[in-house]
């Protein structure tokens, strides 16, 4: 009897989801060392999809408990770019289906960029309705962070169709005529909230790669806004865009230095 190749066991691996399969416990005689590396890496993939499925029960447990109320259409909602000295703030509100299952899906800040893209298509193709708020650096100066914040997330909200029953927000309260509860590190605890996180930051990095293909002397792609060294560098020697945010420290301080 031919022996397989190891290209045919490692497909073979791939259909295989338990562990008591008759071809996996043949695989598993098989003392070749590159099978025998297969197997270690099978475990370790049937490790990770459990931890994955562990934690996605987790963040589960609020919208769990208001399914059980009878409650059909949560939105998870969350915002991107509080902190940055330059570029919008960005909200996103998201109805994830009630059977959905994202493995992976967590805290968009707890993610590479290739996770967040991965996900980002993932939501997309899922959800029942995403509504994305963006709020300008001008805005920003003129009402404050904490209230461009909340118009960023209403705005996101106001977009959902159809329209939310509940809101899961990340650690804010929003004047919506909504039932809501608002949760500290709801992006860590809720999967509607966390799904939120991540087409808000993949919206709002994805502005900012095209803020620095338009202005490549500030590097955008790069810090995103933030008050980098770099960032303030580039201030200094080419002065500030309409994308700064005037009101931030850092952009004051540095205005009022070029006016000396």
């Amino acid at each position: 009897m031919r022996k397989q190749t190891v290209k045919e066991i490692e497909q073979i691996l791939a259909t295989i989801t338990d562990e008591q399969d008759p071809r996996f416990r043949q695989i598993c005689a098989d003392e070749r060392k590159s099978v025998q590396k297969l197997v270690v890496r099978w475990y370790k993939q049937k490790e990770l999809e459990e931890a994955q499925k562990a934690l996605f029960e987790q963040m589960s447990r609020y919208e769990r408990e208001l399914y059980q109320q009878n409650v059909q259409y949560i939105a998870g909602v969350d915002e991107v770019g509080r902190g940055p000295i330059a570029g919008p703030v960005v909200a996103a509100a998201v109805i994830l289906p009630k059977n959905a299952y994202l493995p992976g899906l967590n805290d968009s800040k707890k993610l590479s960029e290739s996770k967040r893209e991965e996900l980002y298509k993932q939501i997309i193709n899922c959800a029942v309705s995403i509504g994305i708020g963006m709020v300008s650096a001008e805005e920003i100066d003129r009402l404050n962070i904490y209230q461009a914040t909340k118009k960023a997330m209403v705005q996101a909200v106001e977009q959902l169709t159809p329209q939310p029953d509940y809101l899961l927000i990340d650690a804010m309260e929003l004047p919506v005529f909504l039932p809501q509860l608002s949760i500290i590190k709801g992006d860590a605890n809720s999967i509607s909230i966390a799904a939120s996180s991540i087409i808000a930051k993949v919206t709002r990095d994805r502005f900012m790669k095209e803020l620095g293909n338009q202005y490549p002397e500030y590097g955008f792609e790069k810090h995103m806004g933030y008050g980098t060294k770099e960032h303030l560098e580039a201030i200094q020697k080419y002065g500030i865009i309409s994308e700064h945010r005037k009101s931030f420290a850092p952009v004051r301080e540095a205005m009022q230095i070029q006016k000396e």
